[in-house]
């Protein structure tokens, strides 16, 4: 997390002192927040996804490459306010219903909860509720106690966790967004009636999108070959340039450590962990050769097959691989580059 520099300034009985510094940050809160359901699908692979306030369908979007998932379902309370709600913008009636329809009623095998912790509005400049819409906004024991007689009601498990952490000197205010992770109990999670009993909703269908199904081998393998090749070819262009530019110990010591940094997707610490350990590529002449455990650890190739040795067999008769099959080779440089 960072924290801007500029000082915000009020005035107060016609002076004007600084109140604190303004906190970013990276990634972006709602990209942690996405970041934590894309790691719990790629842990889980559910086939049926639900979104429950998708606001812009940006998580649906993100969640749309995992070959797990056959359904993604996107709700919102307003279509005219897209954007963010949650929990928070339900009025106490609705809020009182929502266990019900939930918890009873869906019964999915896991429900994921995030809700502003209202203990950190503080460390914002003249902040009270995060946005106009909220009706509430609750500290960690209120969330707890609510979640806890919802799980102990409907037989689930529930554990606490979040996503933004506070400053250096803040740490007793706990994440900025707190969230609650719910696990259904011994009695299989019910078949979400969002696919079959369409007459007894009361929801309004905006849009549709049907996309080829990634559980269709050949969908599959045309996904896995392009995605594979834009990785190569991102790693080949790097590492050309790198070869160029290295010249002074510290990029040498980065050169060795295979973590040279180019402008690219952002990754959850989990993500670039997994890369990192991961074999790294390497030239030989003026050949250049990606591990297929390489290309295996990076996230949209990682979901697209369930192993090295499945990605090895969708993408044998399409790219060119090295004698014993355990790497993609290609021309280290390009005329294009």
């Amino acid at each position: 997390m960072e924290q801007n520099n500029k000082e915000c300034k009020s005035v107060v009985d016609g002076f004007q002192a600084p109140i604190k510094k303004a906190i970013q940050f990276s990634p972006p809160l709602y990209r942690q927040r996405y970041n934590f359901v894309k790691d719990l699908v790629d842990k889980h692979k559910p086939r049926k996804v639900a979104d429950l306030g998708c606001g812009n369908a940006l998580l649906i979007r993100t969640l749309k490459c995992h070959s797990c998932i056959e359904l993604l379902v996107g709700v919102d309370i307003n279509k005219n306010k897209i954007g963010s709600q949650r929990i928070e913008h339900l009025d106490p009636t609705d809020l009182a219903d929502f266990p019900q329809v939930v918890f009873g009623y869906l019964s999915p095998a896991m429900i994921v909860i995030s809700t502003p912790n209202v203990e950190f509005n503080p460390l914002f400049p003249a902040v009270t509720l995060r946005d106009s819409d909220h009706k509430f906004e609750w500290n960690r024991k209120q969330f707890q106690t609510w979640a806890s007689d919802v799980a102990n009601l409907y037989n689930y498990s529930v554990e606490f966790t979040g996503v933004g952490e506070p400053p250096a000197g803040a740490e007793n205010v706990g994440y900025c967004t707190q969230i609650g992770v719910f696990r259904k109990i011994g009695a299989k999670a019910t078949e979400s009636c969002l696919a079959g009993q369409q007459e007894e909703y009361v929801y309004k269908i905006v849009y549709t999108i049907s996309y080829p199904s990634l559980q269709q081998k050949e969908v599959r393998k045309y996904a896995l070959v392009n995605e594979v090749y834009r990785q190569v070819q991102n790693l080949r262009r790097g590492y050309a340039v790198s070869l160029k530019i290295l010249q002074d110990d510290e990029n040498e010591r980065l050169k060795d450590s295979g973590l040279i940094k180019f402008s690219g997707p952002v990754f959850t610490e989990l993500e670039k962990s997994n890369i990192e350990k991961s074999p790294k590529p390497f030239s030989y002449g003026n050949k250049f050769y990606v591990p297929l455990e390489r290309l295996f650890a990076y996230p949209k190739v990682n979901r697209l097959c369930d192993n090295v040795d499945m990605m090895r067999a969708l993408i044998a008769d399409t790219m060119q691989l090295n004698r014993d099959g355990s790497a993609v080779k290609v021309d280290l440089h390009d005329d294009n580059d």
